[in-house]
């Protein structure tokens, strides 16, 4: 089918867009992943602790662009004009309905992950170049890694916790803490900005190569001023459903808990942004931290069901979103 002159610029604008709003899903998806915790505890009030998490995500998103060069450069290889576009679009629209789906059951999977499914499931039926060796060291090992990480840290730093403050009184223990939630929540949210804004920087710098609007995969500051802001917006809107799961239903938690589950999941997201540049799930990392930090008092502790439903989605969110993300390739190809 020709095509008008115009109609690439069009179609570049469309994805853009669905970027975008993806980047707004990931928002509310994941607003969870930085305030649960200390909303659960009544650190923070739910509005206060949106409100900081917006802040903090804009922030971060101004801190680097090593994971954004990740996800354009080292998953997949577009075809270059509008059928690039079209796999940019199908991976984007894979990884938004497997958001929405995940939101609706209440299930705190990953949004990085549905995005790189996405990729690959795109990618895979237009018959272009998946970068598996890409996709091994930066989307699998982190993926594996860094909920085991996750955890044992969680439990190593609440038996420091319970060690250290052995002898103290536990309600002024526990004041001290809901305190040094305001904190390790904040930077729990910086944590999610630095991570999560960049995937979207990257998915869209993506599509500005693939159409020739752009050569290499620097991230321009329009770029990173739009994501930015969406994802602030998103996280703002809440992800209430998810907070529950993430804040109530897993293990029961208290204020040392919160801040040890927050700390370490915090510390596991700046490591793997600013030293290996992996596009890590900052769901996967805050809920394992949490599991480790209930594990400290009885393995019964932690809600296993709730666990392994969890789990489960976390297992399934690549290949659905990888699913999703054919079909639409299919048909948006028929289009063409």
């Amino acid at each position: 089918m020709l095509l008008p002159l115009d109609a690439e610029f069009l179609a570049l604008l469309v994805v853009v867009g669905v970027a975008l709003f993806f980047n707004y899903t990931n928002g509310f998806h994941d607003a969870a992943n930085a305030i649960a915790t200390s909303v659960s505890t009544r650190a923070l009030t739910p509005r206060t602790a949106l409100a900081m998490a917006a802040v903090m995500n804009l922030i971060g998103a101004f801190l680097g662009t090593g994971v954004a060069e990740t996800v354009g450069a080292d998953i997949i290889e577009a075809p270059q004009g509008m059928n690039g576009l079209a796999v940019v679009f199908a991976a984007l629209v894979g990884a938004i309905t497997w958001n929405l789906v995940t939101w609706w059951f209440g299930l705190p999977s990953s949004s990085s992950h549905a995005l790189i499914g996405g990729m690959i499931g795109a990618a895979l039926a237009a018959t272009s170049t998946v970068l598996w060796n890409g996709v091994l060291d930066s989307v699998v090992i982190p993926m594996v890694l860094s909920p085991i990480v996750g955890g044992l840290l969680g439990y190593l730093v609440m038996v420091a916790i319970l060690w250290i403050f052995r002898r103290s009184s536990p309600r002024r223990v526990s004041r001290g803490f809901r305190l040094a939630q305001t904190v390790s929540a904040a930077a729990m949210a910086l944590g999610h900005g630095l991570q999560d804004a960049q995937k979207t920087m990257g998915i869209v710098v993506l599509a500005l190569v693939t159409t020739g609007y752009q050569t290499g995969y620097s991230v321009p500051v329009w770029v990173t001023v739009l994501t930015a802001s969406v994802l602030s917006l998103g996280t703002y809107a809440g992800g209430w459903r998810i907070m529950r799961t993430l804040g109530r239903r897993v293990i029961e938690l208290d204020p040392p808990k919160g801040f040890a589950a927050e700390a370490t999941a915090a510390s596991v997201l700046y490591a793997t942004a600013f030293i290996w540049h992996a596009p890590i799930s900052t769901t996967h990392t805050i809920t394992s931290a949490i599991m480790g930090v209930g594990a400290t008092k009885r393995l019964s502790a932690v809600r296993w069901g709730v666990a392994g439903n969890i789990v489960f989605a976390w297992v399934l969110t690549i290949p659905a979103a990888g699913l999703v993300a054919a079909a639409v390739y299919w048909l948006t190809a028929l289009v063409l």
